[in-house]
């Protein structure tokens, strides 16, 4: 049975990644050419409730045109892997369960409040776009005057953030595996492996506290010690956060990584969000290098809970 949870846990996570993959598509069908009076128009078409729509594009170029073969090429290899696990799930006798309304309340919440979570964590990064900008890449995939690096860095947490926020993956358990398969969204396109353990020391810009090697068996216990001592949901977020990031699990995207694992957990138990606001981010950082050097976890972990947690 335990292997049988494990597989399942597995197929329910590629499924929401597939279908986050999915969501940031930005075309919706099969490229269609026009021509009107000598110029050529690119439209999408899809078959919507047994009709067939056209949407329109833009001028037809050839560039274009081959980014809507690819689209629509990976929505279809997207769509026979999603049908594929369903199969998997129905023959390891999975089901569908149904979330609370209180939890299906906090993924909407989550999701209506998710543009702002991510420039929000962006500024944490360091990352230069203003709101409108990060919400152009959100929405459209790029931006004019923004770098490579932080177009992808914007996209990898809005990648995150639609996984954690998918139904099946909001009841799969926040444990290790789930915190490394963020790790690995939120460092696509910068590491092969981005939610593969650090075995290789770092340090920390503007801090004297330098993370031992984390040992997989140790990170993992821990983290199943801090979601059952107890504490209520909010405490339980903010020490599995705050242990994420000061153990540095992973060679970079510690502090993405440790607030969206966080909100997997806050989420699921229907208690809000977990976010560090632009204005709160210069404390936050300060707060957070003294904690690295040794100060207690309390101040942190108050500053936390009266100022970055949102609830509704």
């Amino acid at each position: 049975m335990s292997a049988d949870f494990s597989k399942i846990q597995e197929l329910l996570q590629q499924r929401a990644d597939c279908q986050a993959r999915l969501n940031l598509m930005p075309y919706d069908g099969n490229p269609e050419v026009k021509e009107v009076n000598g110029s050529k128009y690119l439209y999408v078409r899809k078959r919507v409730a047994g009709k067939l729509t056209s949407t329109y594009v833009d001028v037809y170029s050839d560039e274009l045109y081959q980014l809507l073969l690819r689209n629509a090429r990976e929505t279809r290899e997207l769509n026979k892997s999603i049908r594929k696990i369903d199969k998997e799930l129905a023959a390891l006798g999975y089901e569908d369960k149904e979330l609370s309304a209180r939890v299906m309340q906090n993924l909407d919440f989550a999701g209506a409040n998710m543009k702002a979570n991510i420039y929000d964590q962006a500024v944490l990064e360091g990352v230069a776009t203003s709101f409108p900008q990060t919400e152009d890449i959100i929405e459209n995939g790029r931006v004019n005057g923004v770098s490579t690096t932080d177009v992808q860095k914007i996209l990898n947490l809005k990648h995150a953030w639609e996984f954690i926020l998918d139904q099946d993956v909001i009841q799969s358990e926040t444990n290790y595996y789930m915190l490394c398969h963020i790790a690995r969204l939120v460092n696509e396109g910068f590491f092969y492996d981005g939610g593969r353990i650090r075995g290789i020391p770092v340090t920390i810009g503007g801090s004297t506290y330098v993370p031992p090697i984390p040992i997989e068996s140790v990170v993992m216990e821990r983290i199943d010690e801090i979601c059952s001592q107890g504490k209520d949901a909010v405490d339980t977020a903010i020490d599995l956060c705050l242990y994420c990031m000061k153990t540095q699990v992973f060679t970079d995207g510690n502090k993405r990584a440790s607030v969206i694992f966080a909100n997997h957990y806050l989420i699921a138990h229907g208690m809000g969000f977990i976010v560090i606001p632009e204005k709160e981010v210069p404390q936050f950082k300060k707060l957070l290098v003294a904690f690295y050097e040794g100060e207690s976890i309390e101040v942190i972990h108050r500053f936390m809970r009266e100022r970055c947690w949102k609830n509704f």
